[in-house]
């Protein structure tokens, strides 16, 4: 399916803990529980969720949901294959059935059908209905329903009602600390840590437009990406315009502000 990224046999990428966020994974896990990421986007949700799948020595399908994404896309669909029509599972219903660990990322982005089908999911039941082949899966030992979303994003059209949020445990997550990014940043980047510690300043107080000048601020993945430009060798300047800056607006007047603030902020 579009969108689906599936991860196996894969060793644990690199995830530097900001709390107990591992600890109510596992427990989550071991309780068959679904759990719930809110965060900003790019605080690294995903990472954290491929990072505990390989701890877990769990498959992870990931779906990354959008505007079109249906139940039938995560169920499954029947399709021709060879002048014959065949039933191929969704991901969803791969992990069910696998015992693996399916993460919906951005859930809120999907249609509203999809809701629908996670209920029984998520409660003592753990079944998938699949009305097309009349199936009712049962989920196989080990599997778990991660989703996450951003709900200082979404708009009042898209959030997730009382009653679907309130089937998940729910860990909220945000930006690291200095202390934190600045490892991390060196670390995916290559860059010193030195040279990572301006960057990271930066993007605190770029953060801190948010809600002002900027809808969001900007992400530890773009600081990642400006590091990497910067020890690939080019100009510091170039680097935090084309990773920092141009993706938070497209608004000259709020560029020009924000370019003020980055000659501010590195001299």
């Amino acid at each position: 399916m579009d969108g689906t990224f599936e991860q196996k046999g894969a060793s644990a990428p690199f995830y530097l803990p900001q709390g107990d966020e591992c600890d109510i994974f596992a427990a989550a896990h071991a309780a068959n529980l679904p759990l719930l990421l809110k965060g900003p986007t790019g605080c690294g949700k995903t990472r954290f969720v491929a990072h505990m799948a390989a701890r877990l020595g769990r498959r992870l399908y990931t779906v990354a949901c959008h505007d079109d994404l249906s139940a039938a896309d995560l169920i499954g669909r029947h399709l021709l294959k060879g002048g014959e029509t065949v039933w191929v599972d969704g991901p969803l219903t791969r992990a069910v059935r696998e015992g693996a660990i399916c993460y919906l990322d951005e859930v809120v982005e999907a249609r509203k059908d999809v809701a629908v089908v996670l209920h029984p999911l998520t409660d003592d039941r753990r079944i998938l209905p699949i009305d097309r082949t009349a199936e009712e899966l049962q989920a196989a030992p080990g599997f778990m329903l991660v989703a996450s979303y951003n709900p200082g994003y979404q708009n009042i059209m898209k959030t997730l009602k009382p009653s679907t949020r309130q089937r998940f445990l729910s860990v909220e997550f945000g930006f690291p600390r200095p202390e934190h990014e600045i490892p991390v940043v060196a670390r995916e980047s290559g860059l010193d840590a030195d040279r990572v510690a301006l960057l990271v300043r930066l993007a605190g107080k770029l953060r801190a437009l948010k809600g002002q000048d900027l809808e969001e601020g900007v992400s530890t993945r773009l600081v990642v990406y400006a590091a990497t430009l910067i020890a690939g060798g080019m100009a510091l300047d170039r680097a935090i315009l084309a990773a920092m800056i141009e993706p938070l607006t497209d608004d000259a007047d709020t560029r020009k502000g924000l370019l003020d603030l980055v000659m501010a902020v590195t001299g």
